[in-house]
């Protein structure tokens, strides 16, 4: 049932000096795959006509929140969309947050951009580009109040594990972009993974669970993450969803 199979590249299963000294989107393991889509009218209008006001690329350099929003506003970023439901409900009923959506995938990113213009939405910037890319070179340190990671592909097979997103250098690079006390909440609605990524973060340095003790590692589903049409059919079936929302503590 994984919604989105757009999230960035990761290495931190690469090996050798090089490897690990490298940025992490250099280091040669992607846990994305770019899949060719067929494009509707209103996502190519949104990539055609919408874009120029919306998207973000690497190539605009280090970002100044406060004067790409044109105001001082908690943001937030969500990497990996998918078709951007989520993220547009969240900047619609969220008018006094700002949100960054990080996608890769043309379709997802022309649907969010079309549907982001005719609702008028002012507190909502895209970037089509590889999230690690954005997080180190684009996004400042200690910039950033929530960074969101809603059902990234889970890559279940054991040997490809390496390619999964939630890695020690991963969530470090996140770490580093979070404002004090900021917060990583991710959801995945395969067990296996919701346990991967839970292992990961309680090994993390400068990060506290968030979760009550009758329910940790997860966190019970948050009323301000919307339902998606996945997660609903899910639901439907008994498919289990994790949350982990964890706070930056240094």
């Amino acid at each position: 049932m994984t919604e989105n199979n757009a999230t960035p590249s990761d290495n931190a299963g690469a090996t050798g000096p090089e490897s690990q000294d490298a940025p992490l989107h250099r280091r040669g393991i992607k846990s994305y795959v770019i899949r060719a889509g067929r494009m509707t009218p209103a996502q190519t209008r949104g990539l055609e006509d919408v874009w120029p006001r919306l998207g973000l690329a690497l190539e605009d350099g280090p970002q100044d929140l406060y004067a790409l929003f044109g105001r001082k506003a908690p943001c937030v970023v969500e990497i990996g969309f998918g078709m951007g439901n989520s993220l547009i409900e969240q900047a619609k009923t969220h008018p006094d947050t700002d949100f960054i959506g990080i996608e890769v995938h043309a379709p997802g990113v022309g649907k969010l951009l079309d549907e982001a213009d005719k609702l008028g939405l002012t507190n909502l910037l895209v970037y089509r580009e590889d999230a690690l890319r954005v997080l180190e070179e684009c996004l400042p340190a200690g910039s950033i109040n929530t960074v969101q990671l809603f059902f990234p592909d889970p890559w279940p097979k054991k040997k490809h594990h390496k390619r999964r997103i939630v890695q020690p250098a991963f969530v470090e690079l996140i770490r580093t972009r979070l404002e004090p006390n900021g917060f990583f909440h991710m959801a995945t609605d395969w067990e296996a993974y919701a346990e991967w990524m839970a292992e990961v973060m309680e090994a993390a340095p400068g990060y506290a669970n968030t979760a009550d003790a009758d329910t940790a590692p997860f966190v019970p589903r948050p009323t301000f993450r919307p339902l998606t049409k996945f997660e609903a059919r899910g639901e439907k079936l008994g498919h289990g969803v994790w949350d982990l929302i964890y706070r930056k503590t240094s």
